[in-house]
């Protein structure tokens, strides 16, 4: 049995061993990339720095690509007996190297590899998590250009209030998701400093180059202080986790939506019919199952902030067992959101629209502050306008102009959504995911 980084031949119980590893060997199988790519660049440091031979470190490369190699070909696992997959890959690099691969954990705590591997791994997850939210976007803007001449009410209350547009509707999503994407640079930003060489978070007697680390690992900067490198765990995965929930919520709105308009009572969309399920007594039901568990996951995700809070709320400075359990929240969210992400874009684009709504007659009233702003404008004061239609409302004799003429930004006539797709260039721009692919790419050639 493989023996533990910080066993001193002492004798372990297994129930608590068992209690106190939890589900991380499972959870850190999505950490191993990054655990090998933060090795290759920690030791190309300690080269620098006369920790290591120029013969050990390209055997100790060698032996961590091929390492690599095998995480991504799926043949990587954490061996019975291991505690983590930091223990599995030193254990791996010294049954080939030998006391060589000793040598990849001087200048490292196991703090600051979890912390880097989580760092790198939320890097990679939010490059994806953009690129659905994109997809996403572009699905939404297609079609408020294509549907944006089809009105349809706008409620306040949900009471009738107003005339809307598909073109607004799904715009508003669009736009909803530029913002949500301010949210996850900002978290992008925070997670994108290199804490490596923190070690357990007060730093190390080593005259270790952090700088060269976080130029070979592709960070935009590095956490200076090493002891707030170590306060950021936690913070890290509640910040990002804000970001996510806040996509959740525009997920978790549309598909309030979508159900809604869908119902018979409305009818205002039509889902595609493999995105509905039937009822086991009901011949007629067509059920939005897809969107209700769409609801239901990201409301489940909007909770993540405050279930990773509640876990490091009232914690000190220093590293303490605690954070762990934030693994176990924080790593599937990214899957269940993406999954999300990918099934509202393929039901938005498949979407049929009712263009025939405003024929029914309960949708004439909706256009009384029209009636009210022409009177306005030919000259009578606002409020004789709006008692005027008010009365005419009452006696049964108003006569709806549906002919709707907004101009002004954002209106029905005037969507913007060249400005708005505009925004989400300059955000998507402004990740430059490009440096760290490219840092990264070099650390494995």
């Amino acid at each position: 049995m493989a023996q533990k980084l910080w066993d001193k031949n002492s004798s372990i119980n297994k129930t608590i061993e068992t209690f106190t590893i939890g589900s991380d060997k499972e959870l850190d199988r999505f950490l191993a990339p990054y655990d090998v790519l933060g090795s290759i660049a920690h030791i190309q440091m300690l080269k620098e720095i006369g920790l290591l031979e120029a013969g050990e470190l390209e055997m100790l490369r060698k032996g961590l690509k091929e390492i690599y190699a095998t995480i991504q070909e799926g043949g990587f696992r954490i061996e019975e007996g291991v505690e983590d997959v930091h223990s599995q890959i030193e254990l791996m690099l010294t049954r080939k190297l030998g006391d060589i691969g000793k040598k990849i954990h001087s200048g490292r705590s196991r703090n600051d590899q979890v912390l880097l591997d989580l760092k790198l791994f939320t890097r990679a997850q939010i490059r994806e998590t953009t690129g659905l939210v994109q997809h996403l976007f572009h699905v939404l803007l297609e079609q408020s250009e294509r549907n944006k001449e089809i009105l349809m009410p706008g409620y306040t209350h949900l009471q009738v209030a107003m005339p809307s547009s598909f073109g607004l509707w799904f715009g508003a999503y669009a736009e909803s998701l530029v913002d949500d994407m301010a949210f996850l640079l900002a978290a992008y930003r925070m997670c994108n400093k290199n804490p490596l060489g923190s070690a357990a978070g007060y730093g190390s007697s080593f005259p270790l180059d952090r700088t060269m680390t976080t130029r070979l690992l592709g960070f935009d900067t590095l956490n200076y202080n090493v002891v707030y490198a170590q306060m950021g765990r936690g913070r890290l995965e509640r910040n990002v986790a804000f970001a996510l929930a806040s996509i959740a919520g525009t997920l978790s709105k549309l598909a309030y939506d979508a159900c809604l308009f869908n119902s018979q009572n409305f009818g205002f969309i039509k889902l595609p019919d493999d995105c509905t399920t039937g009822s086991s007594i009901m011949p007629h039901k067509k059920n939005p199952d897809v969107f209700e568990l769409i609801r239901a996951k990201c409301n489940k995700i909007q909770a993540l902030p405050q279930q990773i809070m509640m876990i490091c709320n009232n914690l000190p400075s220093g590293y303490f067992r605690d954070l762990q359990i934030t693994k176990e929240v924080y790593i599937p969210a990214f899957r269940e959101l993406a999954d999300c992400l990918e099934i509202t874009a393929y039901i938005i684009h498949e979407i049929k629209v009712n263009p025939d709504i405003l024929n029914d007659s309960r949708y004439d009233l909706m256009f009384s502050v029209e009636e009210v702003n022409r009177l306005v404008q030919g000259g009578m004061p606002f409020r004789d306008a709006y008692k005027k239609v008010g009365l005419d409302i009452e006696a049964g004799c108003f006569v709806p102009e549906k002919n709707i003429r907004h101009t002004h930004e954002g209106s029905i006539g005037n969507l913007c959504n060249d400005q708005i797709r505009q925004q989400m260039e300059q955000l998507l721009q402004a990740f430059n995911f490009s440096k760290a692919t490219q840092a990264e790419e070099e650390l494995l050639k």
